[in-house]
């Protein structure tokens, strides 16, 4: 789509990130399995977008937080879990704008501050922690509350949603495919795949539509990590229409949302969001102890585990290449250590 039109950004992350094979892990997943149906595995590193911001919201912050400054906003507030990788992203990067950042987070104040929580803490946000059965019930209600708080204030509020996984935030993973495309180029590589995790549906939608539009059209498979299959079909739609009625117009989007292949890989929740079980944990270990690369346990960490068993299932078997999107979350990990002790 030569004459797609991007719309503006703010320079935030390290781009362009590497595209790396992942060598020792597919040979180790080639002695155990019939080595035909083990493609070769590479992994695009969305965690080396930054140092404490890194992951894959700040691609999409780019475009959500130009629109919020483009609109005048002296503040931010969005939601999440209480280690919310967004989050987390979303208050070191206001902090690097001077710009002040609210963030409603899921569940009870923790006695002692960890991991994303602490880091949010310590670039001042103001985190304002709302119980579980409140936070489902009146999410939409008291993110407005919080932006009549900064206007009765004398300041002007933008909201993001979860994850930054809305209209705007599609843009970062539309330029993402555009960037996967030189790098296959570049490596003369023709993968038959992409894998991710999925948990607000934004870097989903962004990636399959960057798919057609820049002409890979690879299959796009997001890993749930809450929720269903059927959740995240209505998920990704739902942001790309909204993405298509903002900026069709005056992007030059040429592109029917209807005929775009939303793909979910269903099954490997487990016991719930940002709870794993053993072999979630097994599965980070062996990339970190095979190519040096760390994982998370909320979601990349099910991603790469799911990814590997539909491997060992027979499901990429006719793929040559296979690419991971490591969106980032290490951070999350140090919330989490006493589930790796049995590992070591």
């Amino acid at each position: 789509m030569s004459n797609l039109q991007y719309p503006s950004k703010l320079t935030l992350a390290r781009l362009e990130t590497p595209l790396q094979p992942l060598t020792r892990v597919t040979n180790a997943l080639r002695d155990e399995c019939d080595s035909d149906q083990v493609p070769n595995i590479w992994i695009k590193r969305d965690d080396l977008t930054g140092c404490a911001e890194s992951g894959n919201k700040i691609r999409k912050l780019e475009y959500t937080l130009a629109r919020a400054l483009d609109n005048n906003c002296d503040t931010v507030i969005t939601c999440g879990g209480i280690q919310s990788n967004h989050c987390r992203a979303t208050a070191l990067l206001c902090a690097r704008l001077g710009v002040r950042c609210i963030l409603v987070l899921r569940g009870n104040q923790p006695e002692q501050y960890q991991a994303n929580t602490l880091l949010d803490k310590m670039v001042g946000a103001n985190v304002v922690f709302v119980p579980l059965a409140e936070y489902v019930a009146d999410l939409d209600q008291i993110l407005e509350s919080q932006a009549k708080n900064v206007a009765e204030a004398g300041g002007k509020a933008w909201i993001i949603p979860t994850g930054a996984s809305d209209g705007h935030g599609v843009w970062g993973y539309v330029e993402c495919a555009r960037e996967l495309k030189s790098d296959f180029s570049s490596l003369n590589i023709e993968p038959g795949a992409i894998v991710l995790a999925t948990g607000s549906g934004g870097t989903q939608a962004g990636l399959t539509a960057g798919s057609k539009i820049h002409d890979l059209n690879i299959p796009i498979y997001g890993v749930n990590v809450c929720d269903d299959a059927a959740w995240f079909v209505r998920k990704v739609t739902q942001d790309l229409n909204d993405w298509h009625a903002e900026y069709a117009d005056a992007c030059n989007i040429d592109l029917d949302i209807s005929a775009l292949d939303i793909q979910v890989i269903d099954g490997y929740v487990g016991p719930g969001y940002a709870k794993a079980t053993d072999d979630i944990f097994s599965g980070i270990q062996l990339l970190a102890s095979q190519e040096g690369v760390i994982l998370d346990p909320v979601y990349t960490g099910k991603a790469w585990y799911a990814m590997l068993d539909q491997i060992r299932c027979g499901r990429f078997r006719h793929v040559d290449d296979l690419v991971f999107v490591h969106t980032g979350g290490i951070y999350g990990n140090f919330a989490f250590s006493e589930n790796y002790n049995h590992l070591f």
